[in-house]
């Protein structure tokens, strides 16, 4: 049940891949200019339905920076779920409801949630909005509930010493000092508070970095600036990291102790069903379909195409991001019909003139990409002889 790292002399991925070159397009063919970076995990059952794990690897450098915009939205909703079961206080779960207090200039205060089914806002509902459709809110409150400080201790903590969480999502005009506050949170219960958070000031010392991204950057006042836009603040999250944490979450008992989230078993199934829902499928919250459809964050397998519907017997647990020209996507992909089931998590850089803040390429070539390369892997998982069939029951919706 131990993850193999196989050796550079293994070049079945690179041989799959080189086999379906023209199905990949531009974004294979000029690796290096794209920063693609790409981990496949074969997944085989044993008779006792365990899983065991082949990773291959194709360009993986975890030294290499990308901005994982908002992958790190996986692990933050699993932290807050954590945090909720250390407090073990009666009447507090995923389902109070949480209010949060302005932090003037930072952050506003949220009291209302329209789209919950009780009109209250609360840790479940923003897990939700997370994986339907990657809400940036929904993560920042998140965010403030964890704190920066537990939020980057317990990943390191947890066998992820290089992962910087440190700014909020879909805020990055704020000085990165903001990101240090947190807002004021309460958790309320038939009218009584059951747990309160002051605001609070993370004084977490980061190893220095020296990250910086494209050739030249707009800032926040579209001013031109030609330099390289400097990231060594922002946030740091490596492609084996989210993968670790993706698997972590989807195979528990198969990662060691001191990896594991400090989850239940209806927290984990509910994960489950919040990863895998389409925004089509969503009650509360409800979606506009022109605008969310089906595969509006299925990227691997799908590319986020509006006009592909997703069979109902294949559901994608995943967690995709995109900014600053950088697209990357992590899934665990499971065919309920055909007993298939594997791991991908691929990122590509889609900016051809190489400005920050210009324009990007997700559609033209990232998403198509993306699809691409979920449908070769899907493709050979369907022609690959397994020797036991896996029990996927716990995963399904």
């Amino acid at each position: 049940m131990q993850t193999r790292h196989y050796p550079a002399t293994d070049n079945f991925l690179d041989t799959l891949l080189h086999a379906n070159a023209a199905r990949l397009g531009p974004v294979f063919q000029y690796p290096d200019s794209f920063q693609l970076q790409i981990i496949y995990t074969r997944i085989d059952r044993d008779a006792r339905n365990r899983p065991h794990f082949h990773d291959y690897y194709y360009r993986v450098d975890p030294g290499r920076y990308y901005y994982p915009a908002s992958t790190v939205k996986l692990p933050g909703a699993a932290l807050a779920l954590e945090k909720l079961n250390d407090l073990h206080i009666p009447g507090l779960d995923r389902n109070t409801p949480m209010f949060t207090d302005s932090l003037p200039g930072v952050s506003r205060a949220v009291y209302r949630d329209t789209s919950a089914a009780n009109g209250l806002p609360s840790i479940a509902n923003y897990i939700k909005k997370i994986f339907l459709v990657s809400d940036n809110d929904a993560f920042n409150r998140l965010y403030e509930f964890i704190g920066m400080t537990a939020f980057n201790q317990r990943l390191w903590e947890m066998g992820y010493p290089d992962v910087q969480i440190r700014t909020r999502t879909g805020v990055g005009w704020l000085p990165a000092d903001s990101n240090r506050h947190t807002n004021a949170v309460r958790f309320v219960s038939n009218g009584r508070v059951v747990y309160s958070q002051p605001d609070q000031y993370s004084s977490l010392a980061f190893s220095p970095r020296h990250d910086s991204v494209g050739h030249a950057f707009y800032n926040r006042y579209k001013t031109l600036i030609n330099r390289p836009m400097d990231f060594s603040k922002r946030n740091r999250l490596s492609l084996p990291d989210v993968h670790m944490i993706l698997r972590s979450l989807i195979f528990p008992e198969a990662v060691t102790k001191h990896r594991r989230f400090r989850l239940t078993e209806d927290d984990y199934r509910f994960l489950y069903r919040c990863m895998s829902r389409l925004p089509t499928e969503s009650v509360h919250p409800t979606y506009n379909s022109t605008e969310f459809y089906a595969a509006k964050v299925k990227f691997l397998l799908y590319g986020g195409d509006r006009r592909l519907e997703i069979p109902s017997y294949i559901r994608i647990y995943n967690k995709p991001g995109w900014a600053y020209g950088y697209l990357t996507d992590v899934a665990y992909i499971a065919d309920f019909s055909h007993q298939v089931e594997f791991m991908v998590a691929a990122t590509v850089y889609v900016n051809k003139d190489g400005t920050i803040g210009n324009s990007y390429e997700f559609n033209k070539t990232g998403k198509p990409f993306m699809e691409a390369l979920g449908q070769v892997l899907y493709k050979y998982e369907l022609q690959r002889k397994r020797k036991y069939p896996p029990d996927l029951s716990r995963y399904k919706p």
